[in-house]
């Protein structure tokens, strides 16, 4: 049986030539960073490389790059940093009915806490614009964070035009970046961005590993606490072999983007054109404005789940959203905000290609997804097709 895997929003594979860097950290190259005898000092090159190759992919320097242990900490630590540091300026913080969870529980963490928070509604495609968040931003405002691209659907948010509004009025902004950092092009100084925050395991590293970048000037309190690595701002020794894998990972991904991203817009075109022949279905996300690399349409009349059942039966790894909320049987916060009805957004599937994805990948794809609708459609009794 194939064995194709469309999943790669939630998760992507260790590229090889990330391992081969990785290796010499989990067996040799084994001192604390920290440390000032040679075995610490030889690890933490790798550290100061890492650092350089996430600075020179993200156009910062290097003082600006906070290693930590995933995307969600990331965001964590800009949200709430920038909650405490600001306080005495305000507590209203602008963000999108669309974010990952890890920016939307920290924002109604920040709610009980006495934080006012705007959440923006997005339009059928599940975007905001620069005119919305200009309209909610108010004297108390001190942080707003949009997402650069939407996780479920691949939506591209309009960022440096958000950011541009935002800084008229001297206002932080932050971007979750996790989907989108090496499949578009991201310059944070071009585009203005105060703080992003990324995740290794989206393009080919190490899980357990991600990084937040933090304009120089920002001083963000430490909320793990317990000794002076990153400079004060992350406590903890750090996990050295991830982060080189971030580095080798975030090189590679940014060195090849533009053939990369070149193939896989081909690739994903073509699976959304045999997609659109299925009767009765949605393209959800914008339909130019999206990842490369992100398919995602709703199934009217049947179930995303007995879907990714039957695609997983056929050797299709697939997902109906976000993996962090795949025990919730609550159909998705993003299709909702968008506007979908509760039955059509119970029937959508997310195909998210990768490196390896071929064109005969997804012709196999498009076939079985064309066999399983009918099938399920022929036990439906809401289908009158």
């Amino acid at each position: 049986m194939r064995k194709i895997y469309l999943d790669n929003a939630a998760t992507t594979a260790l590229s090889p030539k990330v391992l081969e860097a990785m290796m010499p950290y989990l067996t040799t190259v084994y001192g604390n960073p920290s440390s000032v005898h040679a075995f610490g000092q030889e690890a933490k090159k790798g550290l100061d490389a890492a650092r350089d190759q996430v600075a020179a992919a993200l156009n910062c320097t290097p003082g600006e790059v906070i290693f930590t242990g995933c995307g969600t900490e990331s965001d964590n630590t800009a949200i709430l940093g920038v909650a405490e540091k600001y306080k005495n300026k305000g507590k209203h913080i602008i963000t999108s009915s669309v974010e990952h969870h890890a920016v939307l529980h920290t924002c109604e963490h920040l709610q009980k806490q006495g934080y006012d928070v705007t959440y923006l509604p997005v339009d059928e495609y599940g975007r905001v614009t620069a005119e919305q968040v200009r309209e909610a931003l108010r004297e108390d405002t001190i942080l707003v964070t949009i997402m650069f691209a939407n996780n479920e659907v691949g939506t591209i948010m309009p960022i440096p035009e958000i950011a541009a509004v935002c800084h008229e009025k001297s206002v932080l902004f932050h971007t979750d970046a996790v989907q989108a950092i090496g499949h578009v092009p991201v310059d944070v100084k071009a585009m203005d961005i105060d703080m992003l925050s990324l995740s290794a395991h989206k393009f080919h590293g190490p899980k357990g590993v991600g990084a937040l970048y933090c304009r120089k000037g920002i001083k963000l309190p430490s909320y793990i606490m317990g000794g002076a690595q990153e400079k004060g701002r992350r406590a903890g020794t750090e996990n050295v072999a991830g982060i080189v894998g971030l580095g080798a990972a975030i090189k590679l991904a940014c060195d090849n983007l533009s053939e990369n991203a070149a193939k896989m817009a081909i690739l994903r075109d073509r699976l959304m054109r045999g997609l659109a022949e299925i009767p009765e279905v949605k393209l959800n996300g914008h339909p130019t404005e999206r990842l490369p690399n992100n398919v995602n349409y709703s199934m009217k009349y049947i179930e995303g789940e007995s879907i990714l059942l039957k695609l997983d039966l056929s050797g299709i790894a697939a997902s109906s959203g976000s993996a962090c909320t795949s025990g919730s049987l609550d159909p998705s916060h993003v299709l909702l905000a968008m506007g979908l009805p509760h039955e059509i957004a119970h029937g959508s599937v997310r195909l998210t290609l990768g490196d390896d994805t071929t064109q005969e990948d997804i012709d196999y794809t498009i076939e079985q997804l064309k066999e399983i609708v009918a099938y399920l459609r022929a036990m439906s009794p809401l289908y009158k097709g």
